[in-house]
């Protein structure tokens, strides 16, 4: 978060940020390591991040139902039942700077 800010302020400009959601569902421990994942990932960089359950919208169950978790980064479906954790520090570091 520092450096984040750091970085933008020695450039002139303001972060922009970044909005990360995970679609999930109670009980799925891919979900859980996920955000997990997720969370240690947002102390590095700043971004928003926010849980959707997806069996409170039908819709929405039947987009993700069965390939939870699903993460997207700025509305773009990043990662479907799994996050890779270096894969995400690269996009992140790429959204973030």
């Amino acid at each position: 978060m520092v450096w984040s800010w750091l970085r933008s302020w020695w450039r002139g400009a303001p972060a922009r940020a970044v909005r990360v959601v995970m679609y999930t569902r109670r009980g799925c421990p891919l979900c859980d390591e996920a955000w997990r994942q997720l969370q240690e990932a947002r102390r590095r960089f700043d971004f928003v991040l926010e849980a959707v359950d997806v069996d409170d919208d039908a819709g929405l169950t039947a987009q993700y139902g069965s390939e939870v978790p699903v993460v997207t980064v700025d509305g773009r479906v990043r990662f479907r039942g799994c996050v890779n954790a270096v894969l995400l520090t690269r996009l992140l570091r790429a959204e973030t700077t």
